[in-house]
């Protein structure tokens, strides 16, 4: 079973993809994490990988779906895998749908958390971090007991530079411009899900179980 589990920033992605690969057996893959790997183990493709990094350049697409391909044979990806942010352009979902056939794969469901564009920005301009012992807090859902104080070692609470209003603001407005193509893409091949991520963890899991017994 492959699954895409696509979504905006502060659509809970993480927590769902570690409920999803544990009750399904599936290997998590995060392209990032693949990259990182591939260029630490100094495999061929991490060599040339490296490069572009070195750089500060983008991975070529064609590369980082074959540095995706060699994780996807990898044992533990026997029963499926979950691919969490990719891809993430029309280029690299064609780059994908073109390789999968020489490994014997198919996408099985991509599921697609939608979260009202408000609510994200109150989840990810909520959060706060102690500089002291990294605790993590959320002005609305998980709020200090002394505001801006850490309940755990008293140290200042602060803000990071990308939960800023004006960087959330950015961040959404590229997903959109990545991501509203991809949608059409899949929706097309009818594998797309879409999934009400306004809801509790709980709620928005039942969901995606749900979808997943069809497939």
């Amino acid at each position: 079973m492959l699954i895409i589990l696509l979504g905006p920033p502060g659509a809970g992605k993480g927590t769902q993809a570690d409920k999803i690969v544990n009750d399904h057996g599936l290997a998590y893959i995060s392209t990032g994490a693949i990259l990182r790997n591939a260029v630490k183990e100094e495999t061929i493709l991490g060599r040339k990988a490296k490069q572009y990094m070195d750089q500060g350049q983008l991975v070529p697409d064609d590369l980082v779906v074959e540095i995706v391909k060699n994780r996807l044979v990898e044992p533990d990806c026997s029963k499926g895998a979950l691919l969490d942010g990719f891809p993430r352009t029309v280029i690299q979902a064609t780059f994908l749908d073109k390789m999968l056939p020489d490994i014997g794969a198919r996408i099985d469901r991509v599921l697609l958390i939608e979260v009202d564009e408000k609510e994200l920005i109150e989840r990810l301009t909520g959060r706060r971090v102690c500089g002291d012992c990294g605790g993590n807090y959320h002005l609305k859902f998980k709020p200090p007991q002394v505001r801006n104080v850490c309940d755990q070692c008293g140290g200042d609470l602060y803000q990071r530079d990308d939960d800023s209003l004006e960087t959330v603001k950015e961040r959404l407005d590229v997903y959109k411009k990545q991501t509203e193509p991809l949608i059409k893409f899949y929706q097309e091949k009818e594998v797309l899900s879409p999934i009400d991520g306004n809801q509790d963890i709980e709620n928005v899991y039942l969901q995606i179980n749900e979808i997943l017994k069809s497939v």
